[in-house]
């Protein structure tokens, strides 16, 4: 994956995108979760149906500036959990949000 923004936030709207990527022809957006502990659950458990809309609703914002078409885009989720050692999960394709603009 290349990286092309981190904390991505549109001008208007609400919504914040952690990491814009382009792997392949997908231009990736990943949500970055961490706790310092998985003792009350696993990271990845805070992204909910609010936050999904939220990250969706930026990522139509970029795709539409970069003339991305929605059908190339992916969403992505990176669990990490700050043990000793660390934990890192990546998982592709994680949500799935209404593919038609």
């Amino acid at each position: 994956m290349t990286v092309v923004a981190r904390n991505w936030q549109p001008s208007v709207g609400h919504g914040e995108i952690d990491l814009v990527a382009w792997e392949g022809e997908s231009l990736v957006f990943v949500e970055v979760k961490a706790l310092a502990t998985n003792e009350f659950g696993a990271p990845e458990r805070n992204v909910d149906a609010g936050k999904r809309d939220a990250v969706t609703r930026a990522a139509r914002n970029y795709a539409r500036r970069a003339g991305v078409d929605w059908e190339r885009v992916r969403f992505d989720l990176v669990s990490v959990v700050f043990s000793d050692p660390p934990a890192v999960s990546h998982h592709k394709d994680a949500f799935r949000p209404n593919r038609t603009l």
